[in-house]
């Protein structure tokens, strides 16, 4: 399919080349015209001089037959000849040419007194034929046209090789610039089927055009772009690995304990309680991932409805107040408004708010808050409803901010020097927000710790 297309050089040239040879042609054409045309025009009044000057001279008698066969031989070496008629109508000529242009016609125009200025075809030869009137009677002058015009038609074969060398040229610089431009092109698409190929550490050269140079640009970014996504998730599929190990490992070792007896009957229900709780580990860690990939298909389940989210909250407020009293981290609720109504799906602000306060807990230490908020913020062209979890805990660095919702990332800074769970549940966050339709923003709390801050548009009023 590529080949039945042909290459950007092959059409480049096709259309220089079809271009070059258009204008030389039309260029030609006009020029041979108007060449032609002006030539005519300047042998019929050259012509026109010539027969009034021997019209005069034949009216002023002073024309002797030496002087007049001097004329005639002069006019001769100018490819022209003369015919004279008398008033009995004699005709003298000692050319047939010329007594073949002075047809009985212009023999009694003549006679009348008139002129005669014209193109004839006398044999097949195309002659410019001049008669003026004399007091003898007339006289006609008749010059080929080939004659006449044969500098101009010089000048025509001229022209024609200029245009024809002109053609050449322009088809040799079309197909110069031709592969210069499809240069840089062939080298884009190369490295194109290298990064298909797998290949990461692609680079072209920015050159060329502005529009292929923007390509070559654009082709760089994508490889730094995939070579960044495809480390954070070998990151992300190492982290996993590791997960799933640690309590496949505790699982797979205690149950070896059982099976082979060597676990004494008073101590069998602690060892069932590890293997219990491992085994729900590592249920939460594949539940992550499922939502994850849920949250990752391309139809995920949305229901929305007409939702108040400090009716929402409250309901946070009755659940989780008792989850942090039970390890001494007080919980407050703050609606700041009366209502915070908007169009979204409840259950699905819920398990957002749900995975943002299990982060929360999970880091902050007894004695410090935890706070959930919920208010509006003026947005265009309505209200936008918030709902902002903050903690007291060990808060997150200016960078941590910026790769808080990237799976995995924050698990693995930290890692043995806090509490950290499957290193999913902010992704599954950052996910949630995008399904609502609205935006998640992790920041600095007030209270010391993490700031998460949801923005749902289309908010209504009550």
């Amino acid at each position: 399919m590529t080949g039945s297309r042909g290459t950007l050089s092959r059409r480049i040239v096709l259309l220089a080349v079809g271009i070059a040879v258009l204008t030389a042609l039309l260029a030609g054409l006009l020029a041979v015209g108007l060449t032609r045309t002006s030539a005519d025009d300047s042998a019929r009044r050259t012509l026109s001089r010539i027969a009034d000057a021997a019209a005069e001279r034949a009216d002023s008698g002073v024309v002797a037959r030496a002087a007049q066969n001097k004329a005639v031989r002069t006019l001769g070496a100018l490819g022209i000849q003369s015919a004279s008629v008398g008033r009995g109508g004699a005709v003298t000529s000692t050319s047939a040419l010329a007594r073949d242009a002075l047809t009985p016609a212009r023999q009694k125009a003549l006679l009348a007194g008139r002129t005669v200025s014209t193109r004839d075809d006398l044999g097949g030869t195309l002659v410019l034929v001049e008669g003026r009137p004399t007091d003898a009677g007339g006289i006609v002058l008749v010059q080929r046209r080939s004659d006449a015009t044969a500098d101009s038609d010089r000048l025509v074969r001229r022209v024609l090789l200029a245009l024809a060398i002109a053609a050449v040229v322009a088809v040799v610089v079309s197909i110069a610039v031709a592969r210069r431009l499809s240069r840089p092109l062939r080298r884009t698409a190369d490295a194109a089927h290298a990064l298909a190929a797998g290949q990461r550490d692609v680079r072209v050269p920015v050159e060329g055009p502005d529009e292929v140079a923007e390509v070559a640009s654009a082709l760089n970014s994508l490889s730094s772009s995939l070579s960044r996504s495809e480390g954070r998730q070998r990151d992300f599929l190492l982290s996993v690995s590791h997960d799933l190990r640690t309590p496949l490992t505790g699982i797979s070792g205690y149950a070896e304990s059982l099976a082979s007896g060597v676990v004494p009957p008073e101590d069998t229900a602690r060892v069932g309680g590890v293997v219990l709780t491992e085994a729900k580990r590592l249920e939460r860690l594949v539940g992550d991932l499922l939502d994850l990939a849920r949250l990752g298909a391309d139809s995920p389940s949305v229901h929305p409805e007409r939702t108040d989210l400090v009716a929402l909250g409250r309901e946070v407020e009755s659940v989780w107040s008792r989850r942090c009293a039970a390890v001494g981290v007080p919980f407050t609720f703050v609606p700041a408004v009366a209502d915070a109504w908007t169009v979204t799906d409840p259950a699905r602000v819920r398990q957002l708010v749900d995975g943002l306060l299990e982060n929360a807990l999970r880091v902050t230490p007894s004695g410090r808050p935890i706070v959930v908020e919920v208010r509006r913020e003026p947005g265009s062209p309505t209200d936008v409803a918030v709902v902002e979890v903050r903690d007291g805990g060990p808060g997150l660095t200016d960078d941590d901010l910026t790769v808080a919702f990237d799976p995995s990332v924050l698990h693995e800074r930290y890692r043995g020097i806090r509490p950290v769970g499957t290193g999913l549940g902010l992704a599954i966050v950052g996910r949630l927000a995008q399904l609502l339709g609205g935006t998640v923003e992790a920041g600095h709390a007030a209270e010391g710790g993490a700031r998460f801050t949801l923005r749902l548009s289309h908010a209504t009023t009550h």
